[in-house]
């Protein structure tokens, strides 16, 4: 097989962190538009990664951010972002480059991106990362439980409209009944006597 001297999976992988710098963007001058929010996870030991010595500690390798309700100014740069997030009601500030990035996806839309990076060193048989293999597992697991929670919310919302659309049509019935009462003429009063 031939050698691939362009390297396509190098400019498909700056391409689709194209994508990622454009949401980002979009998100800190517009805010996050109606139930979108993020999943980004990234390698904490990557150049250019800057997060407390703590989180560090707690994520040696790989972490995993949520951008949806409690998150504050959020730079997006050419080559990373700055986000502040709170962990442990603790306020972090983190600076991330695109090109630590692992995963980035967004359940309320099913959509999902998958960054291969020089930095992976366990190899399995099929050529996959470790690393890589568990974050898809984690995907997979939010986005699962995205689902659940989206029925159950919509199940309840089925409900109570249900609910509420049965006493909208018992009260139109009680309405209608009440003026068929009201319109009822006794023959009585036209016999003649």
């Amino acid at each position: 097989m031939a050698t691939d001297l362009i390297r396509y999976d190098l400019l498909v992988q700056d391409a689709l962190k194209g994508v990622v710098r454009k949401v980002l963007s979009d998100a800190a001058k517009n805010g996050l538009p109606g139930d979108h929010h993020f999943y980004v996870s990234f390698y904490t030991g990557h150049p250019g990664v800057h997060i407390s010595s703590r989180l560090l500690e707690k994520y040696p390798q790989e972490m995993t951010i949520v951008v949806q309700h409690q998150f504050w100014d959020l730079h997006v740069g050419e080559n990373a972002f700055e986000i502040g997030l709170s962990f442990s009601n603790i306020p972090e500030r983190l600076h991330i480059p695109y090109d630590a990035l692992t995963g980035f996806f967004d359940p309320s839309v099913q959509f999902g991106l998958k960054f291969n990076n020089d930095d992976d060193e366990l190899e399995d048989d099929e050529g996959e990362s470790a690393e890589t293999i568990q974050l898809e597992t984690e995907f997979a697991r939010r986005l699962q439980q995205e689902k659940e929670n989206a029925s159950t919310k919509s199940d309840k919302e089925t409900i109570a409209q249900s609910e509420t659309d049965g006493e909208k049509v018992k009260e139109e019935a009680d309405k209608d009944a009440s003026k068929a009462d009201a319109e009822v003429i006794s023959l009585d009063a036209f016999r003649k006597k």
